[in-house]
């Protein structure tokens, strides 16, 4: 496409959007519920040819040698299309967030006031990789009463298209206008650039899901409002008063289930008072699991198999099955380095001790803190959300994983009687 029939395409989806929007934020609760269970049975129904249209992408990333990381979140099988349908359901099935009071009260003057939950607009999601944003970005902002433009990377072009006529589908036997729902047509690049820094007028915030590249673009050029994330560089700290198996099950998860998602394990903190017991033993999984250590003097000295770290590795995000580790001088050593390398997105404690995991939780300042649980929960359908446009780790408006709730605003309704101001 040239600039300019990428421009007409971008401004005709600005156009739609936005009508739709109007549409939607009054949309009732059951004809919102009825898109998304009627999108969730589509991708039932095309299971088989949502699967020939991700191994098409598939096939295609591994001829341009897409890496392992990007590969393992590209592909689609049985289990994980499940759950992308019931994802979608346990959308449908959370309370609606819109009209809702969150505080009311009565002035001395008889004024009375409401705060009332509100959508915000137009939400625009540029994400690569993940087949399952367009579904989950859709059921999210579709529940939320928010009309959203989305646009996925190239090398999942066929997944995103099959997932999204399934919510299409659901639009339309909902009655919902087209609009509210839209897939940006081109491969482009340069249909980015337009929605980042050329749709001001009708996109009211961007939500990038993606690698660093990909968010550090959307956060410099983009002319409205981001919800994310830069990096996901998440640790476990196993205190010196950790239960043993507890400490080698949940390193081992945090870091092995998925390497590939941003709530992965990258940095395993060790307690120096616990080296003696804990540091060999844990170490020792994770190598066997397959999993590349990156270790200071001390870890070296567990096992022969462990590197040795730079400095860079205690600011890397893998997302990979490598891991930096480092013994720290108790929990404050864990907080202090958490603070100096960290991203602010997910640290677990892993601990007996009530009084320091409280320490470890109050003074770490992440998104997300854990105690005696995997980083990997760090995922809005973990948390009863159904499911997550993203994780921000910003703060202000929304903090952690983003669901309905966190992509709405509020306006306040005074009510009066007559009363003007002196």
């Amino acid at each position: 496409m040239s600039a300019a029939d990428i421009a007409q395409v971008m401004e005709e989806l600005g156009r739609a959007a936005v009508a739709a929007a109007a549409v939607l934020a009054h949309a009732p609760t059951a004809q919102k519920n009825a898109a998304l269970t009627t999108a969730a049975a589509a991708v039932r129904a095309r299971r088989a040819d949502i699967l020939d249209a991700n191994e098409r992408d598939v096939s295609a990333a591994r001829a341009h040698h897409l890496s392992g990381a990007r590969l393992e979140r590209l592909r689609l099988d049985g289990k994980r299309i499940e759950a992308i349908a019931a994802s979608i359901e346990a959308v449908a099935a959370l309370p609606d967030p819109i009209g809702r009071t969150s505080a009311e009260w009565e002035r001395p003057n008889g004024l009375r006031i409401q705060r009332v939950s509100v959508p915000l607009g137009v939400i625009g999601i540029v994400y690569e990789s993940r087949p399952n944003v367009t579904t989950d970005a859709a059921a999210l902002c579709l529940k939320s009463g928010n009309a959203a433009i989305l646009r996925g990377g190239s090398e999942c072009r066929h997944s995103n298209a099959a997932l999204y006529e399934c919510v299409a589908q659901g639009l339309a036997t909902a009655q919902l206008p087209p609009g509210c729902i839209q897939l940006v047509p081109s491969d482009d690049r340069a249909a980015v650039g337009y929605m980042l820094a050329g749709m001001s007028e009708y996109l009211d915030v961007l939500v990038p899901r993606g690698g660093r590249s990909l968010v550090e673009r959307v956060q410099q050029e983009a002319r409205v409002p981001v919800i994310g994330h830069l990096e996901g560089n998440c640790h476990v700290y196993v205190d010196r008063d950790a239960d043993i198996r507890m400490a080698r099950t949940i390193a081992v998860n945090a870091k092995m289930r998925r390497t590939g998602i941003c709530g992965a394990a990258e940095t395993l903190l060790v307690d120096s008072a616990c080296v003696a017991t804990h540091l060999a033993p844990i170490v020792r999984d994770l190598l066997d699991a397959g999993c590349e250590v990156r270790g200071d003097q001390l870890v070296q000295q567990a096992d022969p198999r462990v590197r040795a770290a730079s400095e860079d590795d205690w600011y890397t995000e893998y997302l990979d099955a490598i891991i930096a580790a480092r013994v720290v001088d108790g929990v404050d050593g864990a907080i202090a380095h958490i603070a100096r390398y960290g991203s602010a997105h997910t640290e677990s404690i892993v601990t007996e001790n009530a009084a320091t995991a409280e320490r470890f939780l109050e003074r770490v300042d992440s998104a997300i803190v854990l105690h005696n649980a995997s980083t990997q929960f760090a995922d809005g359908g973990e948390f009863g959300m159904g499911a997550e446009i993203g994780i921000s780790t910003d703060r202000f408006h929304a903090r952690g994983p983003v669901g309905v709730e966190q992509l709405t605003s509020y306006k306040y309704v005074v009510r009066g009687a007559g009363q003007v101001r002196p």
